[in-house]
């Protein structure tokens, strides 16, 4: 295993919630995460903020769970050992993450970031070498599609205009935020490990050179508002393919 060879995870998951209100600003045609937070918070209803809160502990928790059962199923301990492989919520708190980080930004933003605790794993005990870290980085994404799919179709058969629809539509629009912005394939994003087993080895090199500066470049690209219309986009695309 030469994409880290010891034990990681599969990218910080501070990651995960900052794309969601990156790609949730591009589709309202707002620039950068501090415009979405302010305007989503400033006039979020207290019904609003427990629908997202309770639906991003659902998408987090199935989202790390997912990672941690497929690294089980590949030969690897590491998360089970770590009472990882559970869908209780509390399983995946992270003190500074889901406790501190909010804090935070409530008190500098005026609105909560949180984020779910990393699942480590360990790539020496995994089958398939790379193939199978690919595995276990799709497999959070992947879960967060299936959650949308879900949504979608009930979503259908729902009262137009009723709560559980705006309630299902939220958590849809969440867990497709989610799904594309980890499926992009720069470290320590799910979907670099993805690209990763299967690139050639000049790709590899590459990915491995820029890994340790990775999450700089990610957040960096977020609240510049460099990924732009390109995810929005993707957002919009994976939105109009599901039923």
């Amino acid at each position: 295993m030469k994409f880290q060879d010891v034990i990681v995870e599969q990218r910080p998951p501070i990651v995960n919630l900052i794309a969601s209100l990156n790609v949730i600003a591009t589709n309202f045609g707002i620039t950068g995460v501090t415009d979405i937070i302010i305007r989503m918070f400033g006039s979020i209803t207290i019904f609003g903020i427990v629908v997202l809160v309770v639906s991003i502990l659902i998408s987090l928790t199935i989202h790390e769970f997912m990672h941690a059962f497929v690294g089980y199923k590949l030969g690897d301990d590491t998360a089970r050992s770590q009472g990882r492989l559970s869908f209780n919520p509390l399983a995946h708190i992270d003190p500074i993450m889901t406790v501190a980080l909010p804090i935070i930004t409530i008190l500098v933003l005026h609105a909560p970031i949180l984020a779910a605790k990393p699942v480590p794993f360990d790539p020496r005990n995994v089958k398939y070498n790379e193939y199978g870290a690919a595995m276990i980085a799709a497999a959070g994404p992947l879960s967060n599609l299936a959650l949308a799919i879900i949504a979608a179709l009930v979503s259908n058969i729902a009262t137009a205009g009723s709560t559980t629809q705006v309630v299902l539509n939220t958590f849809t629009q969440l867990n497709v935020a989610l799904f594309v912005f980890n499926m992009i394939p720069i470290p320590p994003l799910d979907g670099s490990r993805v690209l990763y087993a299967f690139a050639p080895e000049p790709i590899q090199d590459f990915m491995r050179s820029i890994e340790p500066y990775g999450l700089v470049i990610v957040l960096g690209l977020v609240f510049l508002g460099g990924f732009g219309g390109f995810i929005g986009n993707l957002n919009h695309m994976v939105l109009n393919l599901l039923p």
